[in-house]
């Protein structure tokens, strides 16, 4: 996947490491995707795959000295975000690209009003006075569809719903009109119906606005509703890049596969029949198995699997790190090791 005018991120090469008591640890190696202009590209994987440190990283909030986050290139709109010093970063967060939290009772002060935490962006971006700040929260309040958008400027996060507090972070990262939105687990401990409104004003404002998604997800039901193109995440790397529709439709990587037979499918009767799983669990990444990281899971594992595999095109806009789909001329030769 290569960058061009219709692309408003390009990450190329991203690694991130911790430095521990046992050494260092890399939890991101060698991420490289992209996200076209008024896309939504969605990161999918289990919980330690590497989407929110994906975010954090981008966002250059992952904690120093003891974190250390290194790429080729994070061309964001054309400039190379990566090689920004920590005063560049802060002046393009929140402007160029902005974030929604996991859970935004963690992520809102308890004892400032809303309507002051979300218009912070425009008085560090855009230097706005009270007056007017809160004059454009109410739009954004507006937008986001919060109601009775007056009697909340003043509440405090406590005093709103999940559903509320979703929407008010949700205002807050679209407040400077981004360019780019990262929304990591935005319907987490949401109700059903809640995380359909908030998925839905999400699809919407795309529309409306223009500013180009990162849709950070657990949920492969959430990525089918939601995304234009589709990277599968596990232990640190991209295994498969897709078009939603191809994934869904040709899923090529064991660990997708997995995923999605995963699944609850609606039309299938309730049996006694456990549903199925993918056995073990996401390495420890300080002591990842040698090889493909997924070999001990893999119902189709090779010997040739100890060796690690690179993630390889098998069509149009779609690729997959798996021996499975590598080249003949890349495979051992009979009798070769």
């Amino acid at each position: 996947m290569t960058a061009s005018s219709d692309t408003i991120l390009s990450v190329r090469g991203l690694r991130t490491e911790f430095k521990g008591d046992r050494g260092h640890v890399r939890v991101l190696d060698d991420v490289s995707f992209d996200v076209g202009r008024g896309k939504i590209v969605g990161l999918v994987g289990e919980s330690g795959s590497g989407k929110s440190m994906t975010a954090l990283s981008l966002m250059g909030l992952v904690p120093k000295p003891q974190g250390h986050v290194s790429a080729s290139s994070i061309l964001l709109d054309g400039t190379d975000i990566s090689r920004l010093d920590a005063a560049g970063m802060r002046r393009i967060r929140g402007r160029d690209i902005a974030m929604v939290f996991q859970e935004p009772m963690t992520s809102l002060n308890p004892v400032r009003r809303v309507w002051e935490q979300v218009g912070e962006p425009l008085a560090i971006h855009k230097g706005l006075g009270r007056r007017a700040i809160r004059a454009r929260v109410l739009e954004m309040f507006e937008l986001v569809g919060i109601p009775e958008p007056k009697t909340r400027l003043d509440a405090y996060p406590h005093e709103l719903s999940g559903g509320l507090r979703q929407r008010a972070m949700i205002a807050m990262g679209l407040i400077c009109e981004p360019k780019l939105l990262i929304a990591d687990e935005p319907t987490t401990a949401l109700d059903v119906t809640t995380q359909a409104q908030i998925l839905r004003l999400m699809r919407d404002l795309r529309d409306r606005v223009g500013t180009s998604i990162i849709m950070i997800t657990h949920d492969l039901g959430i990525i089918a509703e939601m995304c234009d193109e589709v990277n599968v995440m596990y232990a640190g790397q991209m295994v498969e890049q897709a078009d939603v529709f191809d994934l869904f439709e040709r899923p090529s990587h064991p660990y997708t596969r997995g995923l999605l037979a995963s699944i609850p499918r609606a039309t299938e009767p309730r049996t006694a029949r456990r549903m199925p799983s993918i056995p073990g669990m996401v390495p420890n990444l300080a002591k990842l198995p040698p090889g493909c990281r997924f070999s001990p899971r893999c119902g189709d594992v090779m010997p040739i699997c100890q060796r690690a595999p690179d993630l390889v095109g098998i069509g149009s806009g779609h690729a997959a790190r798996c021996w499975l789909h590598a080249p003949q001329d890349a495979l051992p030769q009979e009798g070769t090791s």
